[in-house]
């Protein structure tokens, strides 16, 4: 087995959803639950088959996104991957609706940090084991640190 980090290829800040599904249609109905979850969301998705013709499959509404989604699952090569980038949304708005999503097995992260996503090769062919997803941690927060972070939750809409 050989062992190996890609690098997702992304704009800084872009949020970017990871994860496995197992069917054919899994496209389509990703496509669907984003387009249900926000009037405003722009995204782009690839899913990547196992078998038949084991090709890359696209959908999204902005074409900027689904190239950049199709460029990042050919990086990966990994069967029956997934990969969504997002912009005038967040993956707390959509998270849900991806799970739910009969055919999605895994998401694997949800963010806007730097991601590798670690892949497994062997004779039969490629899957996502893992991904690193940010920075590791720089301490324990100070009383400080959390009213920073509750008046950012404040800010953004998420708390009262």
């Amino acid at each position: 087995m050989e062992l190996s980090a890609y690098p997702i290829e992304k704009p800084d800040g872009m949020n970017v959803i990871v994860g496995q599904a197992h069917f054919v249609k899994s496209i389509e109905d990703l496509h669907e639950a984003l387009a249900g979850a926000s009037p405003q969301l722009r995204f782009g998705i690839a899913f990547s088959e196992a078998s038949g013709p084991c090709l890359i499959r696209c959908s999204g509404n902005e074409a900027d996104l689904i190239d950049l989604a199709a460029r990042n699952a050919e990086g990966i090569g990994a069967g029956h991957s997934f990969i969504i980038f997002l912009r005038e949304g967040f993956p707390v708005n959509v998270l849900n609706a991806v799970k739910t999503v009969s055919e999605v097995c895994t998401v694997f992260c949800a963010t806007a940090n730097p991601v590798e996503v670690l892949v497994a090769q062997t004779e039969f062919g490629r899957g996502i084991i893992g991904v690193i997803d940010g920075l590791p941690p720089a301490g324990i927060e100070t009383d400080a640190d959390v009213a920073d972070r509750k008046a950012l939750l404040r800010k953004l809409g998420y708390k009262l």
